[in-house]
């Protein structure tokens, strides 16, 4: 099990136990979430911006752009806090579902 840890703006992906495993982001990025399958990271950087990673790190694909204060993995979708206080639900292609 892999435990996510954000320290300056660096997310590191961790065991359960606390060992590194690897840097996911090196900076700016101010919340992260990893999904049940523990395959897909998504993070929200401090310009809004939130991008959908691989657990190696590798980047898939931009989430939303601007505007995000928050993501976190709702079963295989992905809710998107926004700085208006609005919630929106996206699929992991980045493809908007709906407002909450």
């Amino acid at each position: 099990m892999y435990v996510l840890k954000i320290t300056n703006g660096k997310v590191e992906l961790r065991k359960d136990n606390g060992s590194f495993v690897r840097t996911i982001v090196s900076s700016k990025a101010i919340s992260a979430d990893i999904n049940s399958a523990e395959t897909l990271i998504v993070v929200t950087y401090d310009n809004g911006k939130v991008e959908l990673r691989k657990e190696s790190g590798s980047f898939v694909r931009t989430i939303v752009s601007s505007n995000a204060v928050d993501a976190r993995f709702n079963g295989e979708n992905i809710a998107v806090r926004l700085s208006n206080g609005k919630t929106e639900l996206r699929k992991e292609s980045g493809s908007f579902i709906r407002t909450i």
